[in-house]
C-alpha cells in the first residue's frame, strides 16, 4: 500500500512522523508522556481512513420484461466467448459490458438474484433481460415476469466500444442482405450478425457510434422498417 508521511504538530514542542506504516515522535526534552500516548490510536485512525473502500451503491437501470434461455443454446458459445451454462447464475443483455454484475428484482413476488451478463439478448423489442434458467428459477420465474434491475458492478469501460442499432431479425439470409444493403445506402453503415440456435437468425444492424447515446439518437432517425423492431445494441470485439 502506497503510504504518505504525515507531519503532524497539535501542540507546541511535540511533531508526529507516520510514514511507511510506522509511527515516529520527536519531542522537545520535558515533554510530559501523557501527551504523546494517544498518538498509536492516531495512527491507525488514519491507516483504516486510508485502506478504506466504500461499498459501492447499487444503480437503478431499468424496469421492464425478463425472460429466460435454455435450451438449444446450453453448452453452446455466447457472446462474450463463454460456453453457456443454463445452470450458471449469468444472463444477456444488449448494451451492458460483458462482466456486468446485476440484481434483478422480480417485481410479481420480490425475489431477487444476481446476475453476470455474459451473453447478448434479448433481441425483441419487449424485454430488457434474458436469464439463464438458473437465475429464472432462482426469483421463481417460470416464463417472463416484470423486473427491475440495478448494476452492482460495472467493470473498466474500454474506449473502443461501439453501439448499433438493430433492425431487423429474419431466418432469411438473402432478406437480411437486401436490408442490409438498403440501410448502407440511406446510412452509411450496417453489417450482418448471426445469432446460432436450432436455426441461424440474421439480425441487420445499422451505424457504429462510440457512446449508447449517439446509437440511440440514430435510432430515433432510421426510417423504412417497424419501429417495433428498432433498438440499441452493443458491438463486440469479434
Amino acid at each position: 500500500m502506497a503510504f504518505r508521511t504525515f507531519w503532524l504538530e497539535f501542540s507546541p514542542g511535540v511533531r508526529y512522523r507516520i510514514a511507511h506504516n510506522q509511527w515516529r515522535i520527536m519531542a522537545k526534552p520535558g515533554i510530559g508522556w501523557w501527551r504523546l500516548a494517544w498518538i498509536p490510536a492516531l495512527y491507525t485512525l488514519i491507516a483504516a481512513s486510508a485502506c478504506h473502500k466504500p461499498t459501492p451503491t447499487p444503480v437503478q437501470f431499468e424496469t421492464g420484461v425478463a425472460s429466460w434461455y435454455g435450451h438449444p443454446f446450453d453448452g453452446r458459445p455466447t457472446a462474450s466467448g463463454e460456453t453457456y451454462d443454463m445452470e450458471k447464475l449469468t444472463a444477456a443483455h444488449r448494451t451492458l459490458a460483458f462482466g456486468t454484475i446485476v440484481r434483478v428484482h422480480n417485481l410479481s413476488n420480490s425475489q431477487t438474484v444476481e446476475v453476470r451478463v455474459n451473453d447478448r439478448g434479448p433481441f425483441v423489442k419487449d424485454r430488457i433481460i434474458d436469464l439463464s434458467h438458473a437465475a429464472a428459477t432462482t426469483i421463481n420465474m417460470p416464463g417472463i415476469a416484470n423486473t427491475q434491475l440495478q448494476i452492482i458492478y460495472a467493470p473498466p469501460v474500454r474506449a473502443a466500444d461501439n453501439f448499433a442499432v438493430q433492425v431487423a431479425m429474419t431466418p432469411d439470409r438473402d432478406e437480411a442482405e437486401r436490408l442490409r444493403d438498403q440501410m448502407e445506402k440511406q446510412y452509411g453503415t450496417a453489417s450482418l450478425a448471426a445469432r446460432g440456435g436450432e436455426s441461424v437468425i440474421w439480425r441487420v444492424l445499422v451505424g457504429m457510434e462510440p457512446s449508447e447515446g449517439r446509437a440511440a439518437a440514430l435510432a430515433a432517425s432510421i426510417t423504412g422498417v417497424s419501429a417495433a423492431d428498432v433498438f440499441v445494441v452493443r458491438l463486440d470485439p469479434q
